[in-house]
């Protein structure tokens, strides 16, 4: 496959959580731009009943290359074995985007008095231990190879949210986990940099994904709310985010790192 742009042709990329939502939208969205994918997911099938499809049947379809690896992205051993699959099939690691993560207080919100161990402790077992596990092994891998044609040896994109900007009452434990993910993400670029290795973070507002599917319907109440909150009024879409990704894992962003890209309809600016 080559694609008109060739942005990402020939680079090799994991995406975790690239079964459903804004992880296959990337996915894709990378495939389209030429990157050969690695999917690592709990579950090969996605959990929203649209994409009936596997991520990776549809890369096949498109003429891409993929492959996927079971990973459960809160231990450390499963997220190195991912990156391992990856250069054993690949030769190298270019771009890493830490995208798995949860948001369980969203069917259950509490004010910080009432917050649950058991909510808080899994959300930062997935949403930050995840993405330090995967920033980790990325960069071990990345900082020891060649070189790509501008100088840089890889791109790590990590999934913040603009949660992770801001804050929303009774979600102490996302909102803990996202301001993490920031904190990571400046980081591990202050550290990566040296090396020619790019770590940003980009921050999704209320996006339409199996994610959100919860509580934003098609046509609920809620929706309309959260809708007229936005200045470009509706609800994102996991196409919003890729092409953010997209941007972030090609040489565009070649002087860019630490940085936190805002992709919300403006919804955080007010």
């Amino acid at each position: 496959m080559s694609p008109p742009s060739k942005r990402l042709l020939g680079k090799i990329a994991i995406i975790t959580g690239g079964s459903s939502g804004i992880g296959r939208a990337i996915a894709l969205a990378y495939a389209t731009h030429g990157a050969k994918i690695v999917i690592g997911d709990m579950w090969e099938k996605s959990r929203n009943p649209v994409e009936s499809d596997t991520t990776s049947e549809v890369i096949a379809a498109m003429g891409g290359e993929s492959s996927f690896v079971h990973v459960d992205v809160r231990e450390a051993w499963s997220v190195d074995a991912l990156v391992a699959h990856a250069v054993e099939l690949h030769g190298r690691l270019d771009i890493m985007v830490n995208n798995a993560g949860v948001g369980l207080e969203v069917n259950d919100p509490q004010p910080i008095w009432e917050a649950k161990d058991g909510v808080w402790n899994t959300t930062l077992q997935i949403n930050c231990n995840g993405v330090f596990y995967g920033t980790r092994a990325a960069a071990r891998q990345m900082k020891d190879q060649e070189p790509l044609g501008l100088g840089d040896r890889g791109w790590i994109v990590n999934l913040a949210s603009i949660y992770g900007q801001i804050a929303a009452a009774n979600n102490v434990a996302y909102v803990s986990s996202k301001h993490l993910v920031m904190g990571l993400t400046k980081t591990a670029a202050l550290d990566c940099a040296p090396y020619r290795i790019h770590v940003n973070a980009i921050c999704p507002g209320f996006i339409d994904s199996s994610f959100t599917a919860g509580i934003i319907g098609e046509e609920n109440e809620l929706r309309q709310v959260i809708t007229a909150q936005h200045p470009f009024r509706g609800i994102g879409k996991p196409e919003d985010v890729a092409a953010v990704a997209v941007t972030l894992a090609s040489d565009d962003a070649r002087w860019m790192t630490g940085s936190a890209m805002t992709v919300d309809g403006g919804f955080s600016i007010q």
